[in-house]
This record gives C-alpha cells, sequence and structure tokens, in this order.
C-alpha cells in the first residue's frame, strides 16, 4: 500500500466520523495537505478540530516515514481538479484547464464541464461558442474550477453612486455680530 493509500485509510473514517468528506489528499515533499468540505462549506472552528482530530491519528497510526507538516483547509470557491471524482464532482461548473506544451488543440481552455469519467473530460467552451473539446485527464496539467461573480450594477441603479445627492455635512452661517470680525461659526 502506498503512503497515500495508508493515509487516507488513516483519516477517512476520522473526517467522516464529523460529517465531512475528504475532498483532497495531496503529499507534496514533505507537506501533508488534507482538504475537507461539506455542504454549505466549512469555517474555521470545524477545521481546527478536523485539523486536531487528523493529527492525533496520523500520530497514532504513524502512515508517514520521517518529518512532515499538515496542512488541513476547505478547498475554496476555486478548487483545483486533480481526479477523476474531482471532475464527476464539477459537471455542470465552470473550469479553467491548462494542458501541456505543444499540446495539438491547445494550451488553455475555459469553459463548463458536460461529461466526465475515469480517463477524460468533456468541456464547453466559452470562446468560440457552441464549441467543445474533450481531454485525456492525463493531457491536463492543471485544473481549477472558477467562481463566476454577478454582473455589475447598472449605471445609475440602486447601487450606483448620485454625486449631484451628496450634501456637504458642514456649512458657513452668517457671522454673528456679537463674535469678533475674525470668527466665523460652523455648524455640523
Amino acid at each position: 500500500m502506498s503512503v497515500p493509500e495508508r493515509v487516507r485509510a488513516v483519516i477517512e473514517p476520522v473526517v467522516a466520523g464529523r460529517g465531512l468528506e475528504l475532498f483532497d489528499l495531496e503529499q507534496a515533499g514533505a507537506v501533508l495537505r488534507v482538504t475537507v468540505d461539506r455542504p454549505g462549506g466549512v469555517d474555521i472552528d470545524v477545521i481546527a478540530e478536523v485539523t486536531r482530530a487528523v493529527s492525533r491519528a496520523l500520530d497514532e497510526h504513524d502512515p508517514i516515514a520521517g518529518a512532515y507538516t499538515l496542512e488541513v483547509s476547505s478547498p475554496g470557491l476555486e478548487r483545483n481538479l486533480r481526479t477523476p471524482a474531482h471532475w464527476v464532482w464539477a459537471v455542470g461548473r465552470t473550469v479553467a484547464v491548462k494542458t501541456y506544451p505543444d499540446h495539438p488543440l491547445g494550451r488553455r481552455f475555459a469553459g463548463t464541464v458536460t461529461a466526465a469519467d475515469d480517463s477524460t473530460v468533456t468541456i464547453a467552451l466559452d470562446e468560440p461558442v457552441g464549441e467543445s473539446v474533450t481531454l485525456s485527464l492525463g493531457e491536463i496539467t492543471k485544473a481549477r474550477t472558477t467562481f463566476v461573480w454577478g454582473p455589475a450594477p447598472k449605471p445609475g441603479g440602486p447601487g450606483a453612486r448620485n454625486p449631484s445627492a451628496r450634501k456637504s455635512k458642514t456649512q458657513s452661517t452668517k457671522r454673528d455680530e456679537s463674535s469678533s470680525p475674525d470668527e466665523e461659526m460652523i455648524q455640523s
């Protein structure tokens, strides 16, 4: 059994026992990245709790030889897509994809995932509209979901500023006869 498989076997029950999904597990050198999620997302308290629990489980079972740094996080709005399960999850979502250099179909693609299986992904492209591309997962060097912001407020709409409606908070008033010629009263 490989190190990632041993680590997954140790931490998956810990994560699932807290009502979370193990979204991703990656070992990069001396860093072990654990990404957890659940419907509605996770907050910092959940991340802290699961970090302590995963750390205890890894210390107890010791599936990794040598020292390592544990990083536990949520996948965030824009999620890296590395595994076939990630791609299946991403069906219907917008993505940005980068292939290896000199790929015959091009290097970068953006669009919506329309289909995915254990070996391929199909993306309906943003440009040119109406076209799609099917890539082998082995051809993809980097991919992530993309968050699409809503439209900008319309000019003059309720979210826009109206400079003519602004009034100064301070006003000069007439000089009081009892004050000296050099004094001016300011009302706020």
